[in-house]
């Protein structure tokens, strides 16, 4: 039951109004950094007051206004909305008190646009999670690309810029050549662009549409939505490691990516619905895509050296478990891969926060430079550990529960081939992390290197990160805290 409620509006309203706060307060940098903060709690919390009515199956929306017949500003909540939601505005939070830790420590330039851009991605985020229907999504997913650019070249060095320019060439490429006419085919088909929202059964394209055509359409999402890096459209996400950690953090876990793999939720499950999907075959051939991209993401991360490299063809790797979950069509597969949003955003900004607090204490970005680092650093190598468990799928850790899902799911459809890629990955995952936690704990120093002066990176920044790394365990041992979300959407 779709009910209308207008407090919708105010995470829109907090996330969007905090950039301009931030401009404004520029001369003070607490109450500069203090707006994200405030905004932050402020949109988690207004967030938490829809769980009851979504929980009880209740689906919410509020039209914002007309631009023309058919082109509406929709707001609108249900489950899945709500888990994407709840993880980017909670992680808002924490990411503001790494990036203090993090831009002061090393003396960051245009900190006031740093900040004023990091908020206007978390407004597109928000924004893109409780979109109504395709128009609205689209919108405040182009408004996530446009703000995360001078982001990735906040360095302004050539390097900066030839990953930023690479980054916008390939999402707003994408997005105007294959997402506006697939949302336009999408118009034409079914008279409207508004999701399905709380029922992953029974899309919005009528029985008659022409199979051709909404198999195009179709092809058309996938290849538009390119921030869920799918291979082959996926090269910008290592290209933009270039930008400061808490950016690639951003990019990994907080609204990039996640708006990515997010709005291929939204689409397969809001739009086509799990029913026409398996009529026409569709979703075989997208979990075909992303097997692969499982797979070969992990071997290509097995050859990097430099840890954020490593992390970035990681992030590749572990975005398609979602894709692959939902693409898998049955309850258990798509139960994993849509928990995997929230699970992965957690246990990935954890190693991101730790990638960044070992430079700011050690200036070092090399794996292989980072022996013995871990007695020195315990709290921030041992957290990296907890995540990389997650990322394996190891227990108690979040990471575990998604894959058993997916697994699990699997083995029910009959699809061996998919559940092959997923232990593969699993054997790929453990190869690339674990090098990287017997380094820092277990192997000596090189010869002549003096290890001594190393200490922990500032407070600001290692609490993040610890608390980011035991909420991974608590995920893995209370995974209704999401899941719960997922089974009250209609169509299980």
């Amino acid at each position: 039951m779709a009910i209308e409620h207008s407090a919708l509006i105010w995470p829109i309203i907090f996330t969007g109004l905090s950039p301009f706060f931030i401009w404004l307060l520029r001369g003070n940098i607490n109450a500069r950094e203090g707006v994200s903060f405030a905004a932050g709690v402020l949109t988690f919390g207004t967030v938490l007051t829809f769980v009851p009515k979504v929980l009880s199956g209740q689906v919410l929306i509020y039209p914002l206004f007309v631009l023309l017949p058919g082109i509406e500003v929709k707001l609108g909540a249900d489950g899945l909305g709500l888990i994407f939601a709840l993880v980017a505005s909670f992680l808002w939070i924490l990411a503001t008190a790494y990036n203090i830790g993090y831009m002061r420590s090393l003396k960051e330039h245009a900190q006031t646009r740093y900040y004023f851009c990091f908020a206007v991605a978390i407004f597109g985020a928000v924004g893109v999670a409780l979109a109504a229907n395709v128009f609205t999504l689209y919108l405040f997913y182009e408004v996530i690309t446009v703000f995360t650019y001078p982001l990735v070249a906040h360095h302004q060095d050539e390097e900066a810029y030839h990953g930023a320019r690479k980054y916008l060439v390939y999402l707003m490429g994408t997005s105007k050549l294959f997402l506006l006419p697939a949302m336009i085919l999408t118009y034409v088909l079914c008279g409207t662009l508004d999701f399905r929202l709380g029922d992953l059964a029974q899309g919005i394209f009528p029985a008659d549409a022409d199979p051709t055509l909404v198999t195009i359409t179709y092809a058309l999402y996938v290849a538009g939505l390119a921030k869920a890096a799918i291979m082959p459209l996926h090269n910008w996400l290592p290209s933009a490691m270039v930008a400061p950690t808490p950016v690639s953090a951003l990019l990994h876990a907080v609204a990039v990516v996640k708006a990515g793999v997010f709005s291929i939720c939204r689409v397969l499950l809001s739009a086509f619905g799990v029913t026409r999907m398996d009529a026409l075959g569709l979703g075989d051939a997208t979990a075909v895509f992303a097997a692969l991209t499982i797979v070969l993401a992990s071997v290509i991360a097995l050859t990097k050296d430099d840890l954020k490299a490593r992390l970035a063809y990681s992030t590749v790797s572990q975005l398609s478990y979602v894709v692959l979950g939902v693409s898998m069509l049955t309850p258990l597969a798509v139960t994993g891969g849509v928990a995997h949003i929230a699970h992965h955003a957690f246990s990935k900004i954890t190693l991101f926060f730790t990638a960044g607090a070992i430079y700011v204490a050690s200036h070092q970005k090399k794996i292989s430079m980072m022996s013995g680092l871990g007695r020195r650093m315990p709290w921030t190598f041992g957290a990296f550990a907890v995540a990389a468990l997650s990322m394996i799928g190891i227990p108690p850790v979040c990471g575990f529960v998604s894959k058993w899902y997916m697994v699990n799911g699997a083995v029910s459809a009959g699809h061996y081939a998919l559940l092959a890629a997923l232990l593969a990955s699993t054997i790929l995952n453990a190869a690339y992390f674990t090098p990287v936690v017997y380094k820092a704990f277990f192997e000596e120093p090189a010869p002549g290197v003096d290890l001594s002066h190393y200490a922990e990176a500032p407070l600001s920044m290692v609490a993040p990160l610890c608390f980011t790394a035991a909420v991974s365990v608590f995920l893995g041992l209370y995974p209704e805290t999401f899941i719960q979300f997922i089974h009250a959407l209609k169509g299980f």
